[in-house]
């Protein structure tokens, strides 16, 4: 399978390689009656300094792609298939220890729950610490000032080094995390549904400050999240998830406009627009299947509302479509 399209420039603007390459990874969960795979052959490429958001419905994979990425799946999870290509290195072939160097200083990661992440017999300022020393930065001056200026950054006061995780609200635990993913200047940063535990003035207010600091210091974002309207905000692409594979893939603001994949356009109906006119909510009749017990054809044809004959015995590929790549076979322009 081909690799999903690399975002396209402006005319007369030359594409800049990808600082991260995943091509056709495979996840898989073992089980009594046989493995589960939870990601399934997914590929794609991320340029220097982009957004890219991953979304879909709980169980389709969104986090245990991630976890591949960043070389930080456990057990009994294992990748069984495909590379990652960070930098022209690829971290399928690294050791542990090749890879600790690399974590943090060139990528780093925001977990889901701040306070399970952080250490809660530690001060800030000491896990902070302890990031740089491994990393070699062993000057007690250097190593306070750098903490005083990532806390500054995402809006926290530097008082707050000395604090322990639970004298924090949950907002700054996020905020400490991710000041700690920017301590050595990473090129590109990996969240895992960062803002789930925020009310919502504080998920706006944090992916602001996300967005900003992006911008400002040129990093690459992948954000894993189950929320349309935030990544419809703050990304520049967006990946669909479904049953484990890539149902679309494109620039966000295509997809929003209109959406091709009959998963997409269910999920863009399953949240309300403060916008216009009041409009019902539909939803997506139905369940994603078991992983175990995957439908033949198109994993979406028992649920989809544009079942053709067809889609029961024939799994799509991604369909070129335009700037975004649909795997849909009403874009397979071939038998069209």
């Amino acid at each position: 399978m081909r690799s999903a399209i690399r975002p396209s420039a402006r005319s007369g603007d030359a594409v800049p390689d990808p600082i991260l390459e995943v091509r056709d990874i495979r996840v898989e969960y073992p089980t009594p009656d046989g493995p589960a795979r939870a990601v399934d052959r997914v590929s794609f490429a991320l340029s220097p300094g982009e957004f890219l958001g991953i979304v879909g419905e709980s169980g389709c994979g969104k986090s245990t792609l991630l976890f591949a990425i960043t070389r930080l799946l456990a057990p009994p999870a294992r990748q069984t298939a495909g590379s990652i290509v960070f930098k022209g290195k690829n971290l399928v072939q690294l050791t542990e220890r090749a890879l600790r160097e690399v974590r943090w200083r060139d990528y780093s990661v925001v977990m889901q729950s701040a306070m399970n992440a952080l250490n809660p017999v530690k001060t800030i300022a000491a896990q902070y610490a302890d990031a740089m020393r491994a990393h070699g930065q062993t000057e007690r001056g250097a190593i306070r000032r750098r903490s005083r200026e990532v806390l500054s950054l995402v809006g926290i006061d530097p008082v707050h080094l000395d604090s322990f995780p639970h004298q924090l609200s949950g907002g700054m635990r996020q905020r400490v995390m991710i000041a700690m993913a920017l301590l050595l200047s990473p090129e590109l940063i990996v969240m895992d549904e960062p803002t789930s535990a925020l009310d919502v003035v504080a998920q706006r207010s944090l992916m602001a400050e996300i967005k900003t600091l992006q911008k400002s210091l040129g990093f690459a974002v992948i954000f894993v999240t189950h929320d349309m309207s935030l990544v419809g905000h703050f990304s520049d692409r967006l990946a669909v998830m479904y049953a484990g594979v890539i149902v679309e893939i494109g620039p966000t603001r295509r997809i929003f406009e209109a959406p091709g994949h009959p998963y997409t356009q269910g999920l863009l109906d399953s949240f309300p627009s403060v916008y216009g006119p009041k409009i019902p909510l539909t939803g997506i009749p139905g369940a994603p299947p078991n992983m175990l017990m995957l439908p033949s054809g198109c994993r979406f044809h028992p649920r989809c509302p544009k079942v053709m004959e067809r889609c029961a015995t024939e799994a799509p590929a991604l369909y070129a479509a335009g700037e975004s790549e649909i795997r849909c076979l009403l874009f397979d322009s071939a038998r069209a």
